[in-house]
């Protein structure tokens, strides 16, 4: 999708700090992070909701989730703990409509969340 950020960030138009990348899925520092280590990981291909997704993404979906797991253990968080969240749509607190998987760490989470 030409005018998503995040498109523009897996492509490399904008710059980021990258920690991870591979065909399907690029790892980068949030800008506002709400933890002291705060990864989104996005897909390189353009999903706009949870709702958007297909039988088909289900391997794209899990292989997030794995990566976010060596993020954490590269992190140091592995043993401590982290949190992993998929925001959907606007009440649901999604304010880039391309999907993204929010790695936060690092602190103390609390529940329940805002």
């Amino acid at each position: 999708m030409s005018d998503c950020i995040f498109c523009k960030i897996a492509a490399g138009e904008i710059p980021a700090e990258k920690v991870y990348e591979d065909d399907q899925v690029v790892g980068f520092r949030d800008l506002n992070p709400q933890a002291p280590v705060h990864v989104l990981l996005i897909p390189r291909r353009h999903i706009t909701t949870l709702n958007d997704l297909t039988e088909a993404d289900e391997a794209l979906v899990g292989h997030l989730f794995r990566v976010a797991a060596r993020i954490a253990a590269d992190e140091g968080l592995a043993e401590r703990g982290y949190r992993t969240v998929m925001n959907c749509n606007a009440e649901g607190g999604q304010t880039v409509f391309h999907i993204h998987l929010h790695l936060l760490g690092g602190r103390q989470m609390t529940w329940p969340p805002g």
